[in-house]
């Protein structure tokens, strides 16, 4: 029986490998969505001298978000590949820009990149305000107040786990 239970768990602890997968995914998402930028990008430049302020602010914007979520991608990408898989061997593979990422830590991480995507979003929506009715304007503000909030109450509870790790 002990034989049995030694094989379950070593298939549980090596089934962390097809993670792998969703994090070289994520690495081919990351790339196409880097064509994806380059694009805007091109269009921003192009019309440089044919926006008004508005529209290149709107243009700004949609850049700058896209930077949050490439950033979010590649958090995600690194630091759950060093918690769930495996650390980084290479000496090369530093890792310190992104700090000590536990999964705790990462989920605010997350939800702070995730707040940040919504308030650029949100911010395009209200200069684009003619565009929306009352209705989804206060939609979308509540949506993104959800989002504030519970990144408020993650990073409420992680702070209560460490002083209760503390005092363990």
């Amino acid at each position: 029986m002990k034989s049995l239970e030694i094989l379950v768990e070593r298939i549980i602890l090596s089934s962390r490998w097809i993670l792998v997968a969703f994090y070289l995914g994520l690495v081919a998402a990351l790339a196409v969505y880097a064509v994806s930028f380059a694009y805007k990008f091109l269009k921003v430049a192009k019309n440089v001298f044919v926006f008004d302020d508005a529209e290149m602010i709107l243009a700004m914007l949609g850049l700058i978000d896209a930077a949050l979520v490439a950033s979010l991608i590649l958090m995600v990408m690194i630091s759950g590949y060093e918690n769930f898989v495996s650390r980084f061997d290479v000496a090369e593979a530093d890792v310190s820009f992104l700090g000590k990422l536990d999964s705790g830590s990462l989920k605010i991480k997350v939800a702070s990149s995730i707040v940040a995507i919504s308030s650029i979003h949100l911010l395009q929506v209200f200069l684009n305000a003619q565009q929306y009715t009352n209705t989804q304007l206060m939609w979308l503000t509540f949506m993104h107040l959800a989002f504030v909030i519970s990144a408020l109450l993650l990073g409420y509870l992680e702070k209560i786990m460490a002083q209760l790790k503390i005092k363990a």
